[in-house]
């Protein structure tokens, strides 16, 4: 671990030219590879579409489940491999490196030939490029949280590194811009046939320019110094992780930092926009519009709680973020309930809805790709057509064997029981089950969809806003307190393993796991559990085990 010096630090430093680059590149650098692995996301349906639509299903529900994971899942992997040869070769070639594995992989997926073309190889060569993606941002952001740090002068790493930060923000509003710019400038018809190809396309002038600015850095003088000394590590990933004087840190950098970070970032910019969409029922463009201005309206502070690091701490600002969040979520969302959607706020509130049942009849309602029918008990007809409306139910027990029953406020709804009916006659009943169900749920005054007129815009926007806010503190200084945390010589490698494994497991995977909590229980709210369970034993852990860094010197 680094070593700790009390010494009093400059106040006043003003950025050099150079440092201004290295800042600039490295974000620009980082914004792009961001941009990438968005679009991804963005252009879901369309690459669905083109490349699993001639598969079974079983087999299109596979590929779809591992193509969305594939990112995130091998980050950590990234993050070992290119942390070694980061170490070892040096900060800036490595991180030219995971730039050009991005870049090329986004592009080859704007000229991949679909399924109609080349068949199954389409798919899987799909995979092959999001797994390359994975890897390299996992190894870009310890690359550029590395360089920048190790360029900052003493009192100012919170500040620079801050800006590495804003840069998964920015890099989904670049991605949003030019997939709704191709979309309106080409037309729905003309995207879905093949524009949706052109964002991926165009990376490759952003990969060139990227590649150009980053091309004009020098090594970062830490480890150049190491370097000519010859003071590099030889083995880093076993004095990383195989001597428990540094692996200890890492475990505390993970549980007592980042995991808590993660949780919280995903919850505050991806659930809240799945929230808004797939809960409160609010149109897509108005969410994506409402999410836009709350994230520009924060983004600012990712830099501001970077600076105020500098002179605080690095500690108090992660952890107290991870604490409010822990404190505010269940509140926040239940008025965005309330702003967004009125009108199901106060459905929720005269006429709740329980479904009595008997729990062994009921599968598990988790179904990301809408194949599943669920069918095969009165409790499954129940529960999935509730699912699909999004509306917030309890669960109380039943008699053994005893069909379910939909309560609406007073009303009754009873579910066939498909052991007793086949055929025709099982589909009209279900038909007529949810026929009533819908009949009663409209009269109990639950909408179909969120009324864009009755949309509190300012306050779901402030609602946001604050979501955002507590993003920007946890985000803004995790990159300094990571760099400090790690001896230079390992430090590349030591930092980014607990980081993706955070942002890419933890927080990566959140979406869908509060997704299958709240299908499991009816509850809408049930899925912020995880991120506030989590970032309550960050809280904890951190403040038992984890070190304040700001007054680190980082060159030992």
């Amino acid at each position: 671990m680094a070593t700790t010096h009390d010494d009093d630090l400059p106040q006043h430093h003003a950025a050099t030219q150079n440092e201004k680059l290295v800042i600039a590149a490295s974000s620009l650098g980082t914004v792009f590879e961001w941009y990438d692995f968005y679009l991804y996301g963005l252009l879901a349906t369309y690459i669905s579409a083109q490349f699993f639509s001639g598969v079974n299903e079983t087999t299109g529900f596979i590929f779809a489940l591992a193509a969305f994971a594939a990112g995130f899942a091998v980050r950590p992997f990234g993050a070992v491999v290119f942390g070694r040869i980061g170490d070892m070769v040096g900060r800036k070639n490595t991180f030219l490196v995971t730039m050009g594995i991005m870049g090329l992989s986004t592009f080859a997926v704007g000229l991949l030939p679909s399924y109609a073309s080349i068949g199954v190889a389409a798919p899987i060569i799909l995979l092959i490029m999001r797994l390359a993606q994975g890897l390299a941002l996992g190894g870009e952001y310890g690359g550029a949280a590395t360089y920048v740090a190790e360029h900052a002068p003493e009192g100012k790493r919170g500040l620079y590194t801050s800006w590495i930060q804003t840069t998964a923000t920015f890099g989904l509003f670049a991605a949003l811009l030019v997939v709704i710019g191709f979309r309106f400038a080409l037309g729905e018809e003309t995207f879905a046939a093949w524009g949706w190809r052109l964002p991926f396309l165009i990376s490759i002038l952003l990969l060139g320019v990227s590649m150009w600015i980053r091309l004009q850095l020098n090594e970062s003088p830490v480890f150049q110094k190491m370097k000519d000394e010859g003071t590099t590590s030889k083995a880093p990933l076993t004095e990383a992780f195989g001597q428990w004087g540094n692996l200890r840190w890492v475990i505390i950098a993970l549980l007592g930092a980042v995991m808590g970070q993660a949780v919280v970032w995903y919850a505050g910019q991806f659930y809240a926009l799945f929230f808004l969409e797939k809960t409160l029922r609010v149109d897509g463009a108005t969410a994506n519009i409402l999410i836009a201005i709350a994230l520009a309206l924060a983004t600012p502070f990712f830099v501001f709680f970077g600076w105020l690091s500098d002179k605080i701490g690095r500690k108090p600002i992660i952890l107290g973020g991870c604490a409010l969040a822990a404190i505010t979520y269940f509140p926040l969302f239940g008025a965005l309930t309330t702003a967004a959607n009125p009108a199901l706020a106060a459905a929720q509130a005269s006429a709740p809805v329980t479904i009595v049942v008997d729990q062994t009849q009921c599968s598990f309602q988790f179904d990301p790709v809408g194949k599943n029918k669920f069918d095969g008990s009165s409790c499954d007809i129940a529960k999935a057509y509730m699912a699909k409306t999004g509306i917030s139910y309890a669960n109380v027990a039943a008699p053994a064997g005893a069909p379910a029953v939909v309560k609406v406020g007073s009303a009754s709804y009873a579910a066939p029981d498909p052991a007793k009916l086949a055929g025709a006659e099982k589909k009209a009943a279900i038909e007529g089950f949810q026929a009533q169900l819908k009949g009663g749920l409209a009269q109990a005054g639950y909408p179909a969809k969120a009324d864009r007129a009755q949309i509190n815009k300012v306050a779901v926007v402030a609602i946001l806003w604050a979501l955002a806010m507590l993003v920007t503190m946890v985000y803004g200084p995790i990159a300094a307190m990571l760099v400090e945390l790690f001896p230079s010589r390992i430090r590349y490698t030591s930092m980014s393993l607990p980081y993706h494994i955070g942002n890419g497991w933890f927080g990566g995977f959140l979406p869908t796991t509060a997704f299958a909590m709240v299908a499991a229980t009816g509850d809408i709210y049930y899925g912020l559990w995880y991120p506030v369970v989590i970032a309550a034993a960050t809280v904890v852990i951190g403040l038992l085990f984890l070190p304040e860094t700001f007054r680190r010197k980082i060159e030992d």
